[in-house]
């Protein structure tokens, strides 16, 4: 009894005087590339990836709305700087969705290249050796060939070759001379192909989007009629460069907006007034020195001009309005966007005169394009049509906040430092123009005019390099993951023997890379070619005996077994 608690206190002593070696840099190296070439730490960084792109949708980005990060700064001091910080407002160009984006695009290299190296290995070598017993496979069969059809076992397991060959299998024949010739075959390489081929292609997808993310650039402009956008920075109201963006690659195109027509459902009485459709008619020219060219650009139709996209995306009615200040010269002259709201293409104006002398003024209110009053003197529109063209406006003086340089939106009117001049409730009433009048404001502060009417569009500019290699790559990954899915990997092993009696026997086996639902039709269509090859019948029997099919257990003369058997 103390012998045997001496020895496993000794063993106890030695298990722990084992000292486990020190894997040094190179093993941690090693160890740190294992980890990140898995397949499982891909999935966590794409799953990382998409998490880390959620604060762009909560919070206001700096290249796509530098005023609204500025103002949001402004409105949070608290944790406003805090949130900056974090790169929370510039979340695509952050140096930790950087890291995530760069992290996975290692990880899924390094989980393709050792695949392909293997898949290579595997295709370039011979199927596996036929098992010992194949009647333990899930999939199990024999057959006999009557020995009066002139057969042999190595004839009949070269039919057997061809037979799977049609099929597709690629087939290795071993032991032809011997007494048990058999032979290994194998299909469903394609598989494995179809999966390298769609992380490859999402790789590409990673590419493509990082170039369209680091050279791409989009912008948006609000065209009147009869004005001309040409593609240089100033001539964008927004525009949003790629990281690594140069001005000097915008190709110097122009566009010319000749006019704006929208077409109207006039006919049926639930869609009265719905618009049909929208026609662009401009001008363009592809350097300043070309020759125009007359295009027409519509909704879901863009035009293609120095390798960027010109979208129709935005449409309304731009009143033509003159202001003059208080000493009579003429401070604003021109058209001012409005912003529809509604089907009936009621929209929120903005005027703001900076020029204006002594006081700068401002004007906001509504622009209706069918002007009706109603009992209680509110006024609406009934129709899209300009059938009456109207403006209701209050006014302000006082300072814009334009001088001090901060970024302002220009279809709102901060109001709060401003003194009213007119409005509903006040004893001036609120200002109200049709088309050609003009009125004086109060204490002398100028005069407004509604001089006439223009349509614009609002056109989106999007250059990008990655697009098409996006979509080419997507369709690819598509194509790819299709394949991996609807090809079944599987390998079959025939062998064959002959009886005493001259009789064939053979049997058959096959087993699925992974869950095959189909490998039971598919040993049953390989029964049934076999069968057919040799014209044999249909009949059922039991497995040849273990001792080479020589003894009289055999199955009769042109039966056929199937199932899984014990051994």
């Amino acid at each position: 009894m103390s012998e045997t608690v001496k020895k496993s206190k000794g063993n106890k002593a030695s298990k722990q005087d084992v000292a486990v070696p020190a894997l040094g840099p190179v093993g941690m190296l090693r160890w740190a590339w294992t980890q990140l070439t898995s397949m499982r730490t891909a999935l966590l960084l794409l799953l990382l990836l998409a998490v880390a792109a959620v604060p762009g949708s909560l919070f206001p980005q700096r290249p796509a709305n530098p005023s609204v990060v500025t103002q949001y700064l402004t409105d949070h001091p608290d944790y406003g700087p805090w949130l900056d910080k974090l790169q929370l407002f510039d979340v695509y160009s952050s140096y930790w969705f950087s890291a995530i984006y760069l992290l996975l695009f290692v990880s899924l290299i390094g989980c393709i290249i050792p695949r392909v190296r293997v898949h290579y290995k595997a295709m370039r070598s011979a199927p596996p050796r036929t098992p010992r017993r194949i009647s333990r496979l899930p999939q199990y069969g024999t057959l006999v060939i009557p020995a009066g059809q002139g057969e042999t076992a190595s004839s009949a397991l070269a039919d057997a070759a061809d037979v799977l060959k049609k099929r597709r299998y690629r087939v290795e024949q071993r032991d032809t001379e011997g007494e048990r010739p058999n032979l290994g075959a194998e299909v469903g390489y394609f598989r494995e192909i179809g999966n390298l081929i769609f992380h490859t292609s999402l790789v590409g997808v990673l590419v493509s989007v990082a170039i369209g993310g680091l050279f791409g650039y989009s912008g948006q402009r609000t065209l009147v009629e009869g004005e001309t956008f040409v593609n240089t920075l100033v001539g964008y109201d927004q525009f949003s460069p790629g990281t690594n963006f140069q001005s000097a690659w915008l190709s110097p195109y122009s566009v010319q907006l000749d006019k704006f027509d929208v077409r109207y459902d006039r006919e049926s009485v639930k869609q009265f007034g719905q618009p049909i459709d929208f026609t662009a008619n401009v001008t363009t020219k592809d350097s300043p020195d070309a020759a125009p060219k007359k295009q027409v650009l519509k909704v879901n139709d863009p035009l293609e001009l120095g390798g960027t996209g010109l979208y129709l995306v935005g449409n309304g009615y731009a009143p033509v309005i003159t202001v003059r200040d208080g000493k009579g010269n003429i401070a604003l002259q021109g058209p001012v966007p409005s912003i529809p709201t509604d089907g009936v293409y009621t929209s929120t104006l903005v005027v703001k005169v900076p020029d204006a002398k002594p006081d700068q003024l401002g004007f906001v209110g509504f622009f209706l394009p069918a002007a009706q009053t109603n009992a209680d003197g509110v006024a609406f529109s009934i129709d899209p049509d300009p059938l009456k063209p109207q403006i209701n406006l209050n006014s302000y003086y006082g300072d814009l906040g334009l001088d001090k340089g901060a970024p302002q939106n220009v279809y709102t009117l901060d109001v709060k430092s401003l003194k009213q001049l007119n409005g509903r409730d006040l004893p001036t009433k609120g200002i109200v123009l049709d088309a050609g009048q003009t009125y004086k404001l109060p204490d002398g502060k100028g005069s407004i005019s509604f001089d006439g009417l223009k349509r614009y569009i609002a056109i989106d500019v999007r250059h990008n390099p990655g697009q098409v290699p996006a979509l080419i790559f997507a369709l690819v990954a598509v194509g790819g993951l299709i394949i991996s899915l609807y090809t079944a990997r599987r390998r079959a092993w025939i062998r064959t023997g002959t009886a005493e009696d001259g009789r064939v026997m053979i049997e058959y086996g096959l087993l699925a890379r992974g869950e095959d639902h189909g490998l039971a039709r598919e040993t049953e269509r390989i029964r049934k070619a076999l069968q057919d090859r040799w014209n044999l019948s249909g009949g059922t029997d039991g497995p040849p005996s273990a001792d080479n099919g020589k003894n009289s257990a055999a199955p009769q003369h042109g039966t056929a077994s199937n199932g899984k058997e014990s051994s």
